[in-house]
């Protein structure tokens, strides 16, 4: 009896021992970025009552936190000025544990379904263009460091997820999200200083993927049981409510971020109205909510052309699901929403991956480097329809943002118009000048044989289509309609 109460101490002993070392969650570790030059949230779990003290390499101030009976602490440091010298961070509840190669900078979100998720190296039978160079050309951004969150479906929300910080390399880089690489490494070699990506994605999830439970009963019909939730998505677990952000969301919620980089909607292709716009401005104000940053930035992408509804390229499912991420682009506050509708092949109607990454991130990182970082010169937003007028069998149309300029000057291959019969027509399109210097002087031009009285125009407003219209700033302009028709 008294062998067993021994060890049954020792074990006690132990327990008490393992309890009273503080433990951090994996995203907090060697080789993490910083966002620099704010008060950063740090946080962890340690024997409840305790007092965990949290010094850093860059300052003498020691700050601390009493652990609470759910075992829980956090505290606040300051960061200092983004560089490239390694920092150190030390956590003490009376046994010291220590992170290193830690960087300030800026850390970005990379969230949305498998456009984001898609690697560098790709995914199967998805390749991503110049993979070779860009795998050369790793080793001059070491600065760049990324987290991948593992996607994981959970009943509960998390507070922690198995994950590393890599550091960018030729061996490393094809396993970072492309389209965040390629936005990381443009601001890399713009600010010169390092850049953190957190990668907290799911490909096939929709929006509804993303929101609370409290979100979902109150603006949506979708069930909030895990048992109901994976009874209705039985076949398609990827399009789960609810899940995916409790696994594979909230474990980053506490982490102090710059603003989230979003690539979204193919998986909500089909949604009513303005389901979908609506609904994902309930998630940003969610997300921003969680993560107590204020307005942080939301910059996101357009879906790209493919052969939506069966394979077909002519239908306008995926159009209606552009333009409600046009509208929620204007009902978001601090948003941003990137035009893709150039960036894929002939080929690729029936690829949903298109295989032109690059082009997406450097058009994330110009529309940050403006808005948030002082590059006033860079052009960053695509052209938008303006406003239009019919004379004389034609149609004459304005557009905002082209920066002076409306490119090709001849062949633009894109626009369609209609009569009173709603049957579209491909259009001759071309640039209209003539004397006057009054408003309708200059305009596009577009005409039909077989459309006598026009009265709609649309641009490439189906489910694959490519235009060819750019602005000053080599952008495309947005798909668009006049018209409210239901075909």
């Amino acid at each position: 009896m008294s062998k067993r109460i021994s060890i049954l101490m020792v074990l006690a002993a132990l327990t008490i021992s393992a309890q009273a070392k503080v433990r951090l969650p994996h995203i907090i570790g060697d080789n993490m970025i910083l966002q620099q030059q704010t008060d950063a949230r740090l946080w962890g779990w340690a024997q409840p009552g305790k007092t965990v003290k949290v010094s850093t390499s860059w300052s003498d101030q020691v700050v601390s936190a009493k652990v609470g009976k759910d075992g829980k602490w956090l505290v606040k440091v300051h960061t200092p000025k983004a560089s490239y010298e390694p920092l150190s961070i030390t956590f003490d509840d009376g046994e010291p544990l220590s992170i290193n190669n830690v960087l300030a900078g800026e850390v970005w979100v990379c969230a949305g379904q498998s456009n984001m998720e898609m690697p560098v190296k790709g995914f199967w039978m998805c390749p991503v263009k110049d993979y070779n160079q860009v795998v050369i050309d790793a080793a001059n951004h070491q600065g760049v460091h990324s987290v991948k969150i593992p996607s994981e479906m959970r009943a509960e929300p998390q507070d922690d997820a198995q994950c590393e910080w890599r550091i960018c390399s030729p061996n490393t880089v094809g396993d970072f999200s492309a389209t965040g690489y390629f936005f990381a490494r443009t601001m890399h070699q713009a600010l010169d200083i390092p850049i953190g990506l957190i990668e907290a994605n799911k490909g096939g999830s929709r929006v509804e993927s993303w929101m609370t439970k409290e979100n979902l009963e109150k603006y949506t019909t979708d069930p909030t049981d895990s048992v109901e939730i994976c009874k209705k998505w039985d076949k398609w677990d990827y399009h789960r409510s609810l899940l995916w952000g409790n696994g594979t969301f909230n474990p980053i919620l506490n982490y102090t971020v710059k603003g989230i980089l979003f690539y979204q909607g193919c998986s909500n292709v089909g949604d009513p109205g303005d389901q979908y716009s609506e609904r994902l401005k309930i998630l940003v104000e969610q997300w921003r909510s969680q993560f107590g940053l204020g307005e942080i930035p939301f910059y996101f992408v357009q879906i790209a052309p493919w052969a939506y509804d069966d394979g077909d390229c002519n239908g306008i499912s995926g159009a209606l699901l552009r333009e409600q991420q046009f509208r929620a682009a204007q009902i978001i506050p601090n948003s941003s929403l990137v035009c893709t509708n150039d960036l894929v092949y002939p080929y690729e109607f029936s690829q949903i991956h298109p295989t032109q990454k690059q082009q997406v991130g450097e058009r994330l990182a110009y529309t940050a480097l403006n808005r948030d970082y002082g590059f006033e010169g860079i052009l960053y937003q695509s052209s938008t329809y303006k406003d239009m007028l019919v004379k004389d069998g034609a149609v004459y149309i304005h557009l905002d943002n082209n920066y002076h300029t409306d490119a090709p000057f001849e062949g633009v291959e894109g626009f369609e118009i209609a009569g009173e019969d709603k049957v579209f027509y491909p259009a001759t399109a071309q640039h209209f000048w003539q004397e006057g210097g009054g408003y309708w002087d200059e305009a596009l031009k577009l005409t039909s044989d077989q459309v006598k009285h026009p009265v709609a125009v649309r641009y490439c407003f189906k489910n694959f289509q490519i235009g060819n219209v750019k602005n000053g700033g080599n952008l495309p302009l947005f798909p668009f309609r006049t018209d409210k028709w239901e075909k």
